[in-house]
């Protein structure tokens, strides 16, 4: 892969099933961010790799048809077959469309990650892939990731969505987004479903024109879509080919002939007409059409209706026009330079009567931000407790809050919550701006693993600096390994992944509801104290939680420091969550990934389901958790 290290020695962080952590492209092992001030001198573990001199982004769009995801998509992300493909990229969105939303599976994806989004994180993450932010409405699914060593600079990450469905009040036609600042520059990521059939062109330009007018982001950044530095328009855009008649169209994807069939392509010729297309670019087409196809095979519509194939499924791009002025981070826009190296179908997928659609992007900055705003040091291994202890110097222009925490991951974590143990940053002062936290005993996994610090700002709803691999090897006590044992024989035969949402405001470092989503449509009512067990039937061997699985614990309060913080309150391994009184934690697979819908439950002090002979805490009790210090602030833990 371009930009890897040559060496042949083995590299932090390597371990069965993991690859290698590469380096980004453009930068070489030993180089060092260009503003780091030289006086705070970190060893070998401090951050992850330096910025790439060249990004790359994959986007990938995809019409489901409601179907089951398949069993690998591999092929469809380029991983593991080298070259210029997805392992060499640095970030990957991800636009589904038409993903099963009836009624029981909606409520059902409102407390549980829904499938299609876990097979994609099981797929990126031993790839370094993180989940950096998702939203969904409907059917509509929008995915962002990054590789994890990029997340320190990545921040102001929001979400929006807009239905244009009925009139603005369903949500199976419009569009969802992410917008973040990636490296210095304003990127937007936005994913549509436009209206059908070869007579709505006109409807399709008015709900893309709806989508860019309602969609507002907060901050001093871009505050519209196309305010961004760089926008990426994809989707079911359903645009049909006019004119030609059927049989003159498959002859010309028979024979190879796909230029005869451009001109006559509805979005081509929208772009010569439409003014608010003005400035977007797209690759040639130079794969047959993707839609519609029967079910499980590479033919086109043999049903009674014989749809005319077209290219519904399509991926632009644009880029801030100079003249507009300055772009949103105070430079000009036109230092950013957007080259798209690849733009094909994937004809292998047969399970949806569309094929995915895959693209790839290099960009050119002329400038980058390359400074972290924490800086995370960390010894190279952890062999006694006592060495748990992590320092990090913040800098200046960053505002930390009091709901920070460093979390503690194992190599190929998921996502920013997917973590094995926690502690609040509490800021004890070592030297000037230097200051240090220590991870308790109680917290620490055992045994042996490779492992990686993060900074959650909970300000920027992102890992804001990150280390890279280190190992950890603490003894297994034998009480230690009876009462894993047990746990394990307790729970083998019951359901693990019960879930309650947290309250929407919660600041816990378990996985809660996207503060900054905002949907421009009406929403569901709140279903308070909501929990869902699935089926074990419906769980598809391993899970592919974006979480830890619940564990039983003792029912014991967590350790707590002598200023009275509390030290981590996480069993061993990435099965558990943090417990205010260790009582069985949730299972946090949500992620807000229907945000939109607003489905809101009481976490009511941390617990996961009750059994019959178990006692609920007191609906008052305080907690020095998370959820104890919301309680705090807000005077309890209910809507």
């Amino acid at each position: 892969m371009e930009g890897q290290s040559s060496s042949g020695s083995k590299r932090p962080g390597t371990r069965a099933g993991l690859r290698p952590l590469p380096m980004p492209h453009g930068v070489s092992q030993t180089e060092a961010p260009s503003k780091v001030d030289s006086s705070f001198q970190l060893p070998a573990k401090e951050n992850a790799a330096p910025v790439p001199s060249e990004p790359r982004i994959t986007v990938v769009t995809w019409n489901v048809g409601t179907a089951m995801p398949p069993d690998d998509v591999t092929s469809l992300l380029h991983l593991g077959s080298g070259g210029d493909d997805s392992e060499g990229s640095d970030m990957i969105a991800i636009g589904l469309q038409e993903v099963n939303s009836m009624i029981n599976k909606r409520l059902k994806d409102a407390l549980f990650t829904d499938q299609w989004s876990e097979l994609f994180m099981d797929a990126l993450a031993p790839f370094n892939f993180v989940l950096v932010s998702t939203v969904r409405m409907q059917g509509v699914i929008l995915l962002l990731f990054a590789k994890y060593y990029h997340l320190p600079f990545l921040r102001d990450v929001q979400t929006d969505c807009t239905r244009t469905g009925l009139g603005g009040y369903w949500g199976n036609k419009g569009g969802v987004s992410v917008r973040l600042a990636a490296f210095g520059h304003m990127l937007c990521f936005l994913n549509c479903h436009l209206p059908a059939h070869m007579d709505k062109a006109e409807q399709r330009k008015d709900n893309f024109q709806t989508i860019l007018s309602l969609q507002q982001f907060q901050g001093p950044g871009a505050h519209g879509i196309l305010d961004h530095d760089l926008v990426f328009w994809f989707g079911d855009l359903n645009f049909r080919i006019e004119s030609y008649d059927l049989h003159f169209v498959k002859f010309a994807i028979d024979s190879d002939q796909l230029h005869q069939l451009w001109e006559k392509d509805q979005l081509n010729m929208a772009k010569n007409t439409w003014p608010i297309l003005k400035g977007f670019q797209e690759g040639p087409l130079n794969f047959a059409p993707t839609f519609k196809f029967d079910v499980g095979t590479n033919k086109y519509d043999t049903s009674a209706k014989k749809r005319k194939p077209a290219w519904t499924d399509r991926i632009l791009w644009k880029v801030k026009a100079p003249s507009v002025g300055p772009s949103p981070s105070g430079r000009e826009s036109h230092r950013l330079k957007v080259t798209q190296y690849s733009y094909r179908s994937h004809m292998e997928y047969t399970v949806s009567d569309h094929k995915p659609v895959a693209a790839q992007f290099i960009l050119q900055f002329a400038y980058r931000d390359d400074v972290p705003l924490v800086r995370l040091e960390v010894a190279d291994e952890w062999v006694r407790p006592e060495q748990a202890v992590v320092r990090y110097r913040i800098e200046t222009v960053f505002a930390r809050s009091s709901w920070d925490w460093i979390g503690l991951y194992r190599v190929g974590f998921r996502h920013c919550k997917d973590y094995v143990a926690y502690v609040w940053a509490k800021h004890e002062d070592v030297d000037g701006n230097i200051y240090q936290v220590t991870f308790s005993e109680e917290s620490l996994p055992k045994g042996h693993g490779d492992f990686i610090l993060g900074y959650y700002s909970h300000t920027h709803s992102i890992l804001i600096g990150v280390t890279e691999p280190f190992q950890i090897s603490l003894p297994t006590s034998e009480l230690a390994s009876s009462s894993t044992d047990s746990s394990s024989a307790s729970s083998e035969d019951e359901d693990d992944s019960t879930l309650e949402l947290l309250a929407p405001k919660s600041r816990s470092p378990s996985p809660g509801k996207s503060k900054r989503h905002r949907s421009r449509s009406p929403g569901l009512a709140r279903f308070p104290g909501l929990a869902l067990r699935p089926s074990s039937r419906e769980r598809r061997g391993a899970s592919r939680s974006p979480s830890p699985q619940s564990r039983r614990l003792p029912r014991m309060a967590p350790d707590r420091g002598n200023d009275g913080s509390s030290r981590g309150s996480s069993e061993e391994g990435p099965s558990g969550l943090p417990g205010p009184w260790a009582f069985p934690p949730p299972v946090p697979r949500s992620l807000g990934l229907l945000p939109a819908l607003r489905l809101e439950t009481v976490d009511p002090g941390g617990g996961g389901s009750w059994g019959p002979n178990r006692e609920a805490p007191a609906p008052h009790s305080l907690s020095p958790s998370p959820q104890g210090r919301q309680g705090l602030e807000e005077g309890g833990l209910g809507p």
